[in-house]
C-alpha cells in the first residue's frame, strides 16, 4: 500500500481546491498518482463542487425530519446562491435525505475545522494515554490515526452517507452541486433523541 503524506495531499489540494479528506481518499485510490488523482477528483464532481465553493450562499431552505416512532427529529438549514435553486426538486431531496443522515449518524459538527481546539486536545491526550511502550513518533502517528478516525465519525461531511456508504455526505453534495451549478453549503444543523 502507498503511504500519501501531508506534502503530497497539500499539492493535489492546491491543483484542485478539493477538501483534504476528498484529496487523500483519491490519492489513495490512485496509488499516489496526482494525475490519477485529478481524474477522481472530477469524475465525483469535487473539482466542479470546490471551484464554487467560495460563491456566496444567501438563500436555502429549513428542512425537518422526524423519524418513525417520533423519537429522534432534526432540524437543517441548507443553503444556496439563489432562490431558483432553493425551489428545485434535487436541492430539496439532498436537503431531506441529509436530514435523514443526520438522524442515523449522529454527527456532532459538520466540519473537521468547526471542532473546537480544546475538544481535539482533550481527544489527543485520551488517544495518547491509550498508547503505551512504543517510540514517540510510533506514538505520534497512531494517535494521528485515531484522531483521523475520530473526525471522520464526528463530522457530518466526512461520514459515509447512509444511502451509499461509497462515499461521504461531502461527496454527495458534491454530486450535486455539479448538476444543479450552484455551490451549496450546510449552514447548520440540530438532531433532537428522547432521553438525549
Amino acid at each position: 500500500m502507498v503511504e500519501i503524506n501531508a506534502r503530497t495531499v497539500g499539492e493535489l489540494r492546491q491543483h484542485t481546491g478539493a477538501g483534504f479528506v476528498d484529496c487523500k481518499k483519491a490519492l489513495l485510490e490512485a496509488q499516489g498518482s496526482l494525475e490519477e488523482a485529478i481524474v477522481i477528483l472530477n469524475k465525483r464532481g469535487l473539482i466542479t463542487a470546490a471551484k464554487k465553493a467560495n460563491r456566496e450562499t444567501h438563500e436555502g431552505i429549513i428542512e425537518s425530519y422526524i423519524h418513525s416512532g417520533r423519537r429522534i427529529g432534526v432540524l437543517l438549514e441548507l443553503n444556496c446562491e439563489t432562490d431558483f435553486v432553493a425551489k428545485n426538486a434535487e436541492f430539496i431531496q439532498l436537503a431531506k435525505d441529509i436530514c435523514m443522515h443526520i438522524a442515523a449518524s449522529n454527527p456532532l459538527h459538520i466540519s473537521r475545522d468547526l471542532v473546537p481546539q480544546a475538544v481535539k486536545d482533550q481527544e489527543k491526550e485520551i488517544a495518547a494515554a491509550g498508547v503505551t511502550g512504543k517510540s514517540q513518533e510510533v506514538t505520534e502517528k497512531i494517535v494521528e490515526g485515531k484522531i483521523e478516525k475520530w473526525l471522520g465519525q464526528i463530522c457530518l461531511l466526512e461520514q459515509p452517507f447512509v444511502k451509499n456508504q461509497d462515499i461521504c455526505v461531502q461527496e454527495h453534495i458534491a454530486s450535486v452541486v455539479a448538476r444543479i451549478g450552484e455551490n451549496l453549503r450546510v449552514g447548520r444543523f440540530i438532531r433532537y433523541q428522547i432521553g438525549e
